[in-house]
């Protein structure tokens, strides 16, 4: 007999309610029980659909009630984000990137030669969409530099790292885990260095606090003490990742 274990930590989704009418835009809402969670949180996902997220101990009825509260928040993110100009999910010869903080030119140097930013790929047809195998690369990059960046940075600051890992998180640049496990999202290869640099202490930091109270950012402006302006970055190319 085969039995199926599931982590009680994980986030796991409630039952599906009604979608929200905000103006003449019908939004899907996505609820999701997060035992790690402290409070309710709602964002704007970038495909257009809402995520309520219900802490250990809460409510799918109180997360509505919660929803219900934050309409007029909702409703300036749909604005915001329907504002903004629709990026190209495909890549091109021709097209722009993000590599290491710039925007570089997807060029063919030769048949089934690319460059960009002054790395060189082969691809096996250049008329095609280029992104799969870009991203591939980058993520190899990533794989690569990162680790040796955060334990760089360990060693300099004292912390006792046991593992890094480099994922593909679709919400999150960073997280770090009470056993000293540091991930990190590939796409830090897209940013400059100092953006780079402040996701990893801020990593780092959370090995002292595991929250994000005064004394940790108290410590991560010990670590980065430019680390507005990181944020700053973030918050303006926010959705350039996607």
């Amino acid at each position: 007999m085969w039995f199926q274990f599931t982590n009680p930590l994980k986030p796991r989704p409630a039952a599906a309610p009604a979608p929200l009418q905000i103006g003449a835009q019908t939004v899907p809402l996505l609820v999701v029980r997060n035992p790690r969670a402290r409070r309710y949180l709602l964002r704007l996902r970038p495909d257009g659909a809402a995520r309520v997220t219900i802490p250990r101990g809460g409510s799918q009825a109180e997360a509505l009630a919660f929803v219900a509260r934050n309409r007029g928040w909702l409703e300036q993110q749909l604005q915001r984000q329907q504002a903004q100009p629709q990026l190209p999910t495909s890549w091109q010869v021709g097209s722009e990137i993000w590599f290491r903080g710039e925007q570089v030119r997807i060029e063919l140097v030769a048949p089934g030669k690319i460059s960009f930013g002054g790395e060189m790929l082969s691809v096996k047809d250049a008329a095609a969409d280029l992104r799969p195998a870009i991203e591939k690369h980058l993520r190899h990059l990533a794989a690569h530099e990162l680790p040796s960046r955060v334990r760089e940075f360990a060693a300099q600051h004292n912390f006792s790292v046991q593992r890094v890992t480099v994922r593909n998180q679709k919400s999150r640049w960073g997280s770090c885990s009470r056993r000293g496990t540091i991930s990190l999202n590939w796409r830090l290869i897209q940013t400059p260095d100092f953006v780079r640099d402040y996701i990893i202490l801020h990593e780092l930091a959370h090995l002292r606090h595991m929250n994000h109270s005064g004394r940790f950012w108290a410590e991560v402006e010990r670590l980065c003490p430019d680390y507005a302006v990181a944020e700053r970055w973030l918050k303006t190319h926010r959705d350039f990742l996607r």
